[in-house]
């Protein structure tokens, strides 16, 4: 079975879900169309969304609702929902559940604890798309700051629920996702983010397993973490906890070209059929086993780092060897608009400029989605011709069909 999974925890928008109904009619009619004409089996393909956080809300929403009541029908798409998360903010998907019983689940696996644990069903998930070669390993990206924001508790359960699987844990702090490791957190109302990860690595060690949390040093050293380089790449702060890693970005991108799953706050995992399938339109430089990277930059420049640091992080991975796509789309497209221009004595990126500087990588493929330009009645710089538009076919080519020269079997989605 060649299953699929996103995990949403932010909000979703009705243009969000546009786009992921558009891809999967693309995959069904284009590689599966005969899930059209008969009843679906267990070998069929199954998309699965794994909602938490704001993204339930997508599910109570009028406008969102309608939406998912033409992607529901879909017969190898469900939704696995956090049961926990909808009665922490008192949401009901009744009406949605009586017209796809067997679709929209709301209730979660048992843990090893004898609780539900939604973390756990997105583990399990995982471990049906990994060969049985154990010992494996499991990734999460945090690029949010903790108690600001939920992703981090989120990326913390996911990581404990891999331990209970078995599975060695990998954690990398990139942008704001470096206060993790801030040591003296004392919350008086939350979690406790920092000693989460102690305990994390703490059980890891008991159980025989690793426990491997990466921080970006451009990352801590802008927010002040950075203290002393031994030169040898090793640098240390007097400000984190003991697990916590700073090193080169490069550091964090070797775990990368390895094949372990890795995952986000807003992430997929897109399993590629076997050998012989259609290539993509695009391909890496050279013959890769290292998952191809799809970044979708759907946040607007300038206000947040998101945008300047997914194409900091694209440019890197594609610099080490490993196939990586940028689709902006969203608000990102107003990274591609207009002609901006800053100050000559500023000391900021200018985002376009940025664009054109990593344009050059073979391994680094540029992509704007035209609907979303419509959508805003705004145009592409003309002079970014290193960036192509596509339309929703094209989307749903760069997420499910195999590059040329890529011997994997499975790439990352990640969400900025």
């Amino acid at each position: 079975m060649t299953s699929h999974f996103f995990l949403l925890s932010g909000p979703v928008t009705s243009e969000r879900l546009s786009w992921f109904e558009e891809s999967l009619k693309f995959y069904i009619i284009q590689i599966y169309p005969e899930s059209l004409m008969y009843r679906t089996t267990t070998k069929s393909p199954v998309f699965t969304f794994f909602l938490t956080g704001d993204a339930l809300v997508s599910l109570e929403d009028p406008e969102t609702q309608q939406i998912w009541s033409m992607i529901l029908p879909l017969r190898s798409v469900r939704i696995i929902c956090d049961r926990k998360e909808l009665d922490l903010r008192g949401i009901s998907i009744e009406h949605l559940m009586m017209k796809n019983p067997n679709q929209l689940i709301d209730q979660n696996a048992l843990a090893a604890n004898n609780q539900p644990s939604f973390w756990n069903d997105v583990v399990t998930q995982v471990r049906q798309n990994r060969p049985p070669l154990p010992p494996d390993s499991i990734g999460w990206l945090q690029i949010e700051s903790p108690y600001m924001h939920r992703s981090a508790w989120y990326g913390l359960q996911f990581l404990f629920s891999a331990l209970e699987s078995r599975f060695s844990v990998e954690l990398y702090a990139y942008l704001d996702g470096i206060h993790m490791g801030h040591t003296g957190q004392s919350p008086t109302e939350s979690e406790n983010i920092g000693r989460g990860l102690e305990d994390l690595c703490d059980q890891a060690g008991k159980q025989g397993l690793t426990c491997q949390i990466l921080a970006c040093s451009r990352c801590a050293t802008a927010r002040g973490y950075s203290t002393w380089d031994d030169g040898k790449g090793v640098i240390i702060s007097t400000c984190t906890i003991k697990p916590f890693k700073i090193r080169d970005m490069n550091a964090m991108i070797d775990r990368f070209e390895c094949s372990q799953i890795i995952i986000s706050e807003n992430a997929g995992s897109i399993q590629f059929p076997g050998k012989g399938s259609a290539p993509s339109f695009d391909r890496a430089e050279q013959t890769s086993t290292a998952p191809p990277i799809t970044i979708l930059i759907t946040k607007s420049p300038y206000s947040t780092e998101h945008a300047q640091g997914a194409i900091a992080f694209a440019a890197t991975c594609a610099h080490q060897g490993i196939l990586t796509r940028v689709v902006f789309l969203e608000d990102g497209i107003y990274a591609l608009t207009g002609n901006q221009n800053f100050c000559p004595d500023s000391v900021a990126f200018n985002i376009q400029d940025l664009i054109n500087a990593v344009a050059g990588n073979e391994n680094l493929h540029l992509f704007a989605l035209t609907p979303s330009f419509q959508k805003r009645g705004v145009t592409k710089n003309k002079n970014l011709n290193a960036v192509m538009d596509i339309g929703y076919p094209g989307l749903g080519k760069i997420l499910f069909y195999l590059p040329g020269n890529v011997q994997a079997d499975h790439q990352r989605v990640l969400i900025f």
